[in-house]
């Protein structure tokens, strides 16, 4: 397990590398000039100070230069200064991330006690009334966007029940969004894999010997479907730790999804750089950790170099 922990660390370094370089090379090449669009709002300004700034911001400097010192700044930690705030990345991201982890926090749970349930619900009422009811709930989830799925809960929820504030102040709504659409696939999936080990020998072999349902369900058949639902969860988490960018722009929720947006809509290079990097490094270290987790819960899963 060691030496399959530090081959996969060791192939994910120049993966990261090339996402870096892929990123700031992107940023480089736009038709937009971040100077502009500092001095957007400032009316007429002379290109004396417009050259003064790029010189200030090393933007006038060779592209590999450029790329050089911005690394050598994320390896030590400095991911840069803002170009419209004048605060440094870092210091924004951690003040946008508590947000984004707690909408992520409470959608994930939320994901997880209403699709394990209608799943096995699902699985084991198969071809029934209950079964295909759930079935079609979840066709429609997966059929709706989120921004769709936004409005429609702003609509009854906010504007014609007034339960819930619109924007801002509670992360009901955003995680309610995210959570349709996540329950939806979830649900399909636990579904399926419940029913592929409700036909497997060994589930008829606890049948044979008098284990109701009930255990054979939670004993085994929920286990085994473990893996996949960790799978899930490693995709769901990398990108709701990303921030969900139109979810969180909807209902004005201040994550690193919104920052991202707003980066991109004031082109904020160093800001939209250090969030491209931070979405790379937690898709690389939740995978990682989903596939350590694989032996753990299995132990039929083993890992390049391990002995049969």
């Amino acid at each position: 397990m060691k030496k399959y922990f530090f081959a996969r660390i060791v192939q994910l370094v120049p993966i990261l590398f090339g996402i870096t370089f892929l990123t700031f090379a992107m940023m480089q090449f736009t038709a937009d000039d971040a100077v502009d669009k500092i001095f957007e709002q400032s009316g007429s300004v002379a290109e004396e100070i417009k050259a003064a700034k790029r010189a200030e911001l090393g933007l006038d400097q060779p592209f590999p230069i450029q790329y050089a010192n911005w690394l050598g700044g994320v390896l030590t930690g400095d991911l840069g200064t803002s170009y419209i705030s004048g605060k440094l990345v870092f210091e924004t991201f951690a003040e946008k991330l508590p947000a984004t982890v707690e909408l992520m926090f409470v959608s994930i749970l939320l994901t997880i006690f209403v699709a394990t349930p209608l799943g096995i619900i699902s699985a084991v009422k198969q071809n029934r009334p209950l079964d295909w009811l759930i079935r079609a709930l979840t066709f429609v989830g997966n059929s709706m966007p989120n921004f769709f799925v936004g409005l429609l809960l702003i609509y009854f929820l906010a504007l014609k029940l007034n339960l819930l504030p619109i924007i801002g102040q509670s992360v009901v709504m955003p995680a309610l969004t995210l959570t349709i659409s996540m329950a939806a696939k979830y649900t399909r999936q636990i579904r399926a894999v419940v029913l592929e080990e409700l036909d497997k020998p060994y589930v008829t072999g606890a049948r044979s010997r008098g284990v109701d349902e009930f255990t054979i369900l939670t004993r085994s058949v929920l286990r085994s479907t473990l893996i996949m639902i960790i799978t899930l969860l490693a995709l769901s988490t990398g990108s709701l730790l990303g921030g969900t960018a139109i979810v969180e722009t909807i209902f004005m929720w201040d994550g690193v999804g919104k920052m991202a947006v707003d980066a991109i809509l004031t082109r904020d290079y160093p800001l939209i750089q250090a969030y491209v990097v931070w979405m790379a490094i937690i898709y690389v270290l939740i995978n990682l950790l989903a596939d350590l987790l694989y032996r753990r819960l299995d132990p039929r899963v083993r890992y390049g170099g391990d002995s049969a």
